[in-house]
């Protein structure tokens, strides 16, 4: 017998089809990273002659203006009443704003400068909340159970990374065709993105049901609340661990061309490809990684991912210049190591949501949402500063044409491999000793099935300790 809780079935399981069609939006999503972190800067910067300088600040201030925005909006799904459900709305509204921003942006027409750049680049970051945080928090409602959360949210994971891989292949694919130099690059990418998303969505729209998770009526919303819950021990360790599994990765790939090319001995070409195996292992690395997690828990499978990130990334400077092939083999467990680290982040958000819900009788997961969004959108702007800043310091020289000193090569070396290391150990350390495992989120569920079975509208206070001494208040109203 399944037991129902807010709405949804807690061992609900979704068959292999509607899974891949609900995770289709994910597709857009990698693609996205792609296009828009690698190749829509140098577009702007060399093609429409803004400059480096301009369009690395008009990036960082719509970037870190856009943080501001993400938890208004997951309040505003948080309150959203609709017979049609709660996410879906959301999710369809998000499609026209982002395939705006995203046409506008990769199809410019006009006369191009810094304020077409900066304004259009926020209307695409609103349409890209939207879509991630609706998805991300319908995804959490969808898979109630512990180790199905893990499934989902790697089926999601796998979508983006071969929206990332095709990204990647779609400029190799070009150069073969028509000999575009790179011209055409960035527009065709802008029309992959604006194909999967629409097809995505309404797959995702069509094939998957919401169960919309019922909760007291006539509450009140206070920044207060808000506060207690993102500064709650477990997910204050989930913020923290984030922003730091976000800003390692980054800060080696605001780095990963210079460090391939200059010290490491590789072709532009060659380098370009050992970033394609990294994209490509996590295709393998989210769905492995993600049955482990059921197998061994989300913290711990974290935990040994981070480690042996940071592993990979020392061996890997021990390689011979120019060794392609071990080289490779290092880069894709990089890659299969990293897949995890934004699937059982948010997987386990929605774990926090079912124990506050639980605790204050108050769906909250579309704030959780954003505040992580949030986190990984500041490691995101911080990466690129932080890395180029420490760079410069050690006299290093980015523009083309430049020749570096061996101390400044070395340097180079050293700011590639410490930074992600330190980040990435800081991140997995950040669960040591955490506690919402797959035994106590079995017990909030249980308890929450009982809320569903009476009907209870206040929040039920009652223990989850496990003493058999302990006190256990009635559960009812209060």
């Amino acid at each position: 017998m399944r037991a129902t809780v807010g709405g949804a079935q807690s061992d609900f399981r979704l068959s292999l089809p509607r899974l891949l069609g609900f995770s289709t939006p994910g597709f857009c999503v990698g693609a996205l990273a792609i296009a828009l972190g690698v190749y829509l800067p140098r577009y702007y910067a060399g093609h429409f002659g803004l400059g480096l300088p301009l369009v690395g600040l008009a990036f960082s201030v719509i970037r870190v203006g856009d943080t501001l925005l993400d938890p208004l909006i997951g309040v505003w799904m948080d309150r959203t009443r609709s017979r049609l459900g709660r996410y879906r709305i959301w999710l369809a509204l998000g499609v026209p704003v982002l395939l705006l921003g995203v046409y506008t942006l990769f199809e410019p027409t006009g006369g191009v400068g810094v304020g077409y750049l900066l304004f259009w680049l926020l209307i695409y970051f609103v349409g890209a909340s939207l879509i991630t945080l609706s998805h991300a928090s319908w995804a959490s409602v969808i898979a109630a159970n512990y180790n199905e959360r893990s499934r989902v949210f790697g089926a999601i994971q796998l979508m983006g990374v071969i929206g990332a891989a095709a990204t990647l292949i779609l400029p190799i694919a070009m150069a073969k065709h028509d000999g575009s130099g790179g011209r055409g690059d960035v527009p065709a990418m802008g029309w992959l993105v604006i194909i999967s998303c629409a097809v995505g969505v309404a797959l995702a729209l069509m094939t998957t049901p919401e169960h919309v998770i019922t909760e007291k009526r006539g509450e009140t919303y206070k920044l207060r609340d808000y506060w207690e819950m993102v500064s709650r021990p477990d997910m204050a360790r989930i913020i923290v661990a984030d922003f730091c599994l976000a800003l390692g990765p980054g800060w080696m790939a605001a780095l990963y061309l210079y460090y391939f090319h200059d010290a490491r001995g590789f072709t532009i070409g060659a380098s370009s490809l050992l970033l394609f195996i990294y994209v490509c292992a996590g295709m393998l690395g989210a769905p492995i990684l993600s049955v482990v997690a059921t197998r061994i828990g989300k913290h711990v499978t974290l935990m040994g991912a981070a480690m042996v990130y940071s592993v990979g990334l020392v061996v890997q400077s021990f390689a011979p210049k120019g060794a392609f092939g071990i080289v490779a083999v290092m880069m894709f467990a990089l890659g299969f190591a990293a897949s995890c680290f934004p699937l059982l982040d948010r997987a386990m958000v929605a774990d926090v949501g079912d124990a506050i819900r639980l605790e204050k009788g108050k769906n909250r997961i579309s704030l959780l949402y954003a505040m992580i969004t949030t986190t990984q959108k500041l490691a995101t702007a911080l990466s690129i500063g932080f890395s180029f800043t420490v760079l410069g310091w050690l006299g290093y020289q980015a523009q083309d044409g430049a020749t570096n000193t061996p101390a400044a090569i070395l340097g180079l070396q050293l700011v590639y491999i410490l930074g992600p290391i330190v980040f990435v150990m800081i991140g997995g350390a950040c669960f040591i000793g955490y506690k919402l495992d797959g035994k106590r989120h079995a017990e909030i569920r249980r308890g929450l099935a009982i809320a569903e079975a009476m009907s209870v509208e206040a929040p039920i206070l009652e223990s989850l300790s496990g003493d058999a001494g302990a006190p256990r208040p009635a559960v009812g109203p209060a």
